[in-house]
């Protein structure tokens, strides 16, 4: 599958803990001017337009901007056809016109960032929505045809605890939607959260009880039908994510947007992530990609999917004896950190909380 990823650099206000490229636009006229530059560097990859199958626009928040910006976008892409079109929402901007206009224009799977349930929880990490918006808005998608929801949450927060998990659980479940990606808290450079535990003010998370959470989380959702398909993200009637796993199984995409990444005619192309160098000229780097780069996307992300990674297709597409070349996942399968099963390479249960200890052996 090809994908196209577009990025909305834009929020209303900024999140406590994340890191992507974003920030508040000073007036509407920025957000057009960036929406003109981003329609042009769209068209760059029109020779594309036919093979692509999904299209996911990401941020930042998406769904902040208006009904007409919305269609302006929208416009742009009319000459594609996905299977799968998603877009991400917050809460607090999410509107009945705007869920009509993603109708319109054939957006078919809404991701939502709803993080928590619990308002206290929400205020401390700087979100901008409340707990009781989430249901209307589901049901208003739902009502118009738009069934394919996920919602993303975030456990490991400071001042979290186990009936936290389990009440956002709960809400969850009556949701009845078909996925959710539940992100562990990581303390990111160049966030609010990153700065106060500079200086003292921030704690992360006992990584005993992080590792609990964790596990109740899959053993919850499990029992509920929701199949664990990769590290983060569970999904009800194989709903899985078809444009998120295009990355983890080293498919094409191509990013479009600042700081957008894409993988493209073998090769990694970077994004300028600057305001003003993106109006300019759009792409800081492209980096043909090397066999020996692949394999290491390869196992990275192919082990982040639960199936894991195929020993005898990566042995023979590399031309490797993959136990030979990296001797170290004998050490891990030891610690209980990876697994064989059915010639796939696996990380464990446990292997999936320590992931990035079996992910640094081949880089």
């Amino acid at each position: 599958m090809k994908g196209l990823y577009i990025h909305i650099p834009f929020c209303e206000y900024i999140c406590h803990y994340c890191d992507f490229v974003k920030r508040v636009p000073k007036d509407q006229n920025m957000i057009d001017t960036y929406l003109i530059r981003l329609r042009d560097e769209i068209q760059t990859y029109q020779k594309h337009f036919d093979s692509i199958e999904t299209i996911y626009i990401g941020g930042g928040t998406p769904s902040m901007l208006t009904v007409d910006q919305l269609t302006y976008l929208f416009d742009s892409l009319k000459a594609i056809h996905p299977m799968e079109f998603s877009i991400e929402v917050n809460p607090e901007s999410y509107t009945f016109e705007k869920g009509e206009v993603f109708k319109k224009y054939g957006v078919n799977r809404v991701s939502l960032g709803v993080q928590s349930f619990d308002d206290k929880i929400l205020a401390y990490m700087n979100r901008g929505h409340k707990t009781e918006q989430i249901e209307s808005i589901i049901k208003h998608l739902k009502s118009i045809g738009i069934k394919d929801i996920s919602v993303d949450l975030i456990f490991a927060i400071p001042g979290q605890t186990m009936d936290h998990i389990k009440h956002d659980l709960e809400q969850f479940i009556k949701l009845d939607i078909d996925h959710i990606s539940y992100y562990s808290l990581i303390l990111e450079d160049k966030t609010y959260f990153y700065h106060q535990y500079l200086k003292g003010n921030f704690k992360p998370m006992d990584e005993d009880i992080e590792a609990e959470m964790y596990h109740y989380i899959i053993d919850f959702l499990e029992s509920k039908g929701y199949e664990q398909y990769e590290v983060s993200n569970f999904a009800r009637d194989n709903h899985y994510s078809l444009h998120n796993s295009i990355y983890w199984t080293l498919g094409e995409y191509i990013g479009v947007g600042m700081g957008a990444h894409g993988f493209i005619d073998n090769e990694r192309t970077y994004n300028e992530r600057g305001m003003s160098q993106y109006l300019d000229h759009f792409t800081k780097e492209r980096m043909p990609q090397t066999d020996e780069l692949k394999l290491q996307d390869e196992l990275i992300f192919g082990l982040r999917m639960t199936k894991g990674v195929d020993i005898h297709k990566i042995e023979k597409t590399y031309g490797i004896n993959l136990f030979e070349k990296y001797p170290q996942i004998q050490d891990k399968i030891e610690l209980g950190l990876l697994r064989l099963k059915d010639h796939h390479l696996q990380l464990t249960k446990e292997g999936m909380m320590l992931g990035n200890q079996v992910f640094m052996l081949f880089i």
